[in-house]
């Protein structure tokens, strides 16, 4: 978490995430299971999933991602969930190549969850979560190499600071054909919204006082604004941070226009699934084998 000046910003600790699996189902060619055909044939002639349909359909893989740097002997045990090295990096995603995947963006995903629109063969998506500087200097060019595209989930509180990346490069990146998500101001958890919270301000004369602020606001509109005007495109995407959600906030992220917006490992909420997308963490700690059969057996 970061310090802002003369803002008290709370500080969130990352909790170790467990990977749920979910058995394999019959598909056919297009990746729909043969009991889903029907359905999506139904929603291509114009009528929407319901969340039945959707919970239905076979999970696309989809990983996520934070920092891609090789580890500090000051980095703790569990930080090196969240740290890939770059070796490892670079291995992991010449895996998915080599093993025939196609990284998909968060339109076609939408598509087919809703429509049954046809996926192309053996999808994946990559996300990174947080606007750290080595997904656009290490990451981008890695995937490139592959013809891979990706979806960066940006905090925008981060946005110029040493170590993560400036408008500028995430402005590139959404002209190359990448997704820009939102992931809130300051990465504080959406369980914890209100729409009448207190900020606590420190004065230079060390007087404290208050405040009354919007979360949703602060949180959520403002830092979405400040992206679509970075892209100039409409930010339709969302990612929890730390993977956090819980059901009371999850219309409030509907009203707000969001087509997905993507968890951690979790079970989806049958009522809300395109609100509760599941994702899973590629671990520091993992090799390229365990990387690859996590892929296959995650979803």
């Amino acid at each position: 978490m970061f310090k802002k000046a003369f803002v008290w910003l709370t500080v969130c600790a990352l909790g170790t995430v467990s990977c749920q699996s979910k058995p394999s189902d019959k598909t056919t060619s297009t990746g729909a299971t043969s009991a889903e055909v029907p359905t999506a044939a139904a929603s291509a002639a114009g009528k929407p999933a319901d969340n039945a349909a959707i919970m239905a359909r076979k999970q696309v893989p989809v990983v996520c991602y934070h920092q891609i740097r090789d580890w500090k002997p000051t980095d703790s045990k569990g930080a090196k969930d969240y740290i890939v090295q770059i070796a490892a990096f670079k291995e992991h995603i010449k895996m998915l190549a080599d093993s025939g995947y196609h990284t998909i963006l968060p339109d076609q995903l939408y598509a087919y969850l809703t429509t049954g629109a046809a996926l192309p063969k053996k999808p994946i998506m990559l996300t990174f979560d947080d606007t750290d500087l080595d997904q656009f200097t290490i990451a981008n060019p890695t995937l490139k190499k592959y013809g891979f595209k990706a979806v960066y989930f940006v905090m925008t509180v981060s946005l110029g600071r040493p170590r993560y990346m400036t408008p500028e490069m995430v402005k590139q990146l959404s002209d190359e054909g990448n997704v820009i998500g939102s992931h809130t101001w300051d990465h504080h958890r959406v369980d914890k919204y209100s729409h009448n919270s207190e900020l606590k301000i420190i004065g230079k004369n060390g007087k404290i006082t208050t405040r009354p602020v919007d979360d949703w606001v602060t949180q959520i509109d403002k830092p979405t604004k400040k992206l679509e005007e970075i892209t100039g495109k409409k930010i339709d995407y969302f990612a929890y941070p730390f993977g956090i959600w819980k059901k009371p906030v999850l219309p409030e992220f509907q009203k707000k226009g969001f087509k997905i917006a993507f968890q951690l490992a979790d079970k989806r909420d049958p009522d809300y699934p395109l609100m509760t997308v599941r994702r899973i963490l590629d671990s520091g700690y993992w090799t390229t084998k365990t990387f690859g059969n996590s892929v296959k057996n995650s979803f």
